[in-house]
């Protein structure tokens, strides 16, 4: 099976969403496609994500990407 990397970046400022939603975000990652995962780290601070998943294809990827709890409490910028 194919293997996707994707790349979150946070909002400016919205150390505190991730922090509040991380035990939701980390319950989704340990039910999901992960070979990889750990938080993107700027100045000591958690402001991103990296996953590595397994999917059939990118458009597969994407769907379950939008599920993350992380998505939708509206963390990330990209």
């Amino acid at each position: 099976m194919p293997l996707f990397a994707v790349i979150c970046r946070d909002n400016p400022g919205a150390l505190q969403t991730r922090l509040d939603t991380r035990p939701a975000h980390v319950d989704w990652l340990k039910a999901g496609p992960v070979r990889l995962a750990g938080p993107l780290v700027e100045d000591g601070e958690m402001r991103g994500s990296l996953l590595v998943i397994e999917a059939d294809d990118l458009a597969a990827a994407n769907a379950w990407v939008a599920t993350d709890p992380y998505t939708a409490a509206g963390l990330f910028a990209s």
